[in-house]
């Protein structure tokens, strides 16, 4: 992947974590929704935008859900930040993966308070 698509992908990030933040009045979209990461494809047609969002299953689905009818207003926004001859389909994708290292941690400990002579 090129220098110029990493920039790209940054700016988009911080771009659309400051819009998620601050524009969207949604209250869907709650102040625990984190823009983990940002990928755009080559020829910056489609962005990819990885979402944490803490809460349960039903407030991840709405707040989800919120992202993706707010999506052209957020592209919208981008394309009066961001400096792009065309600005990127954004499509918004439920990243578990904190919650999948939380699982492990909290396995690794049971196992060790089960056998606290390995390790």
């Amino acid at each position: 992947m090129g220098n110029r698509i990493l920039r790209i992908n940054d700016e988009i990030l911080r771009e659309t974590a400051n819009i998620i933040r601050s524009e969207i009045s949604d209250p869907r979209v709650g102040v625990l929704t984190t823009v983990v990461h940002v990928k755009t494809s080559t020829d910056l047609k489609y962005c990819k935008i990885y979402v944490s969002i803490f809460g349960d299953e039903k407030e991840k689905e709405d707040a989800l859900l919120a992202l993706k009818n707010a999506s052209g207003y957020i592209r919208k926004l981008l394309a009066t930040r961001i400096n792009l001859r065309n600005t990127p389909e954004l499509t918004f994708i439920l990243d578990d993966s904190l919650d999948q290292s939380e699982k492990i941690a909290k396995l690794l400990k049971e196992a060790q308070q089960e056998n606290p002579n390995r390790g």
